[in-house]
């Protein structure tokens, strides 16, 4: 009899260091931070809550593209409200929420608690160790994906 393997789970791929910086921060200061982590995003806080996420796209976009000062509160520029998704969801619904939202970052919370963040790197780094079912599922989810969203538009134009 064939074992059916446990999903994989966000909690599974996260990355659980985090950089956070308050959102009266500049923006000034939350870039350096990012280029000490090496990292290309920072969770903003409010009163140890997650609000808002500051990423490398917010610099280039809403920054520079705006010419917005250097000493611009982080609040002002931020993304939010904060999309994220909770430790025990299945990397997939994790893929498929940042696929439609169009992000590269998403961070995981386990009730108001921030206790990691999901990127486009962490599934590459799954992928190339992933076998030959967790492939199936991902195939799977893709065609059910394609033909929920075929289906959706044939009916909106009934």
């Amino acid at each position: 009899m064939r074992q059916i393997p446990n999903p994989i789970l966000v909690k599974d791929i996260m990355t659980k260091s985090l950089i956070t910086v308050e959102s009266s921060a500049t923006v000034n200061e939350a870039a350096k931070m990012m280029e000490s982590a090496k990292v290309g995003s920072v969770l903003v806080m409010e009163q140890n809550v997650p609000v808002g996420i500051m990423t490398d796209r917010d610099f280039a976009i809403k920054i520079a593209a705006h010419a917005y000062p250097i000493h611009t509160k982080v609040k002002q520029v931020m993304s939010s409200p904060l999309v994220h998704i909770r430790p025990d969801d299945e990397v997939w619904v994790a893929a498929d929420l940042m696929y439609s939202r169009k992000i590269r970052r998403l961070p995981v919370l386990d009730e108001d608690e921030l206790c990691g963040i999901v990127t486009a790197t962490d599934f590459v780094r799954m992928f190339t160790v992933c076998n030959r079912e967790d492939t199936r599922k991902m195939y799977y989810h893709a065609l059910t994906k394609i033909f929920d969203d075929a289906n959706e538009h044939e009916i909106a134009s009934f």
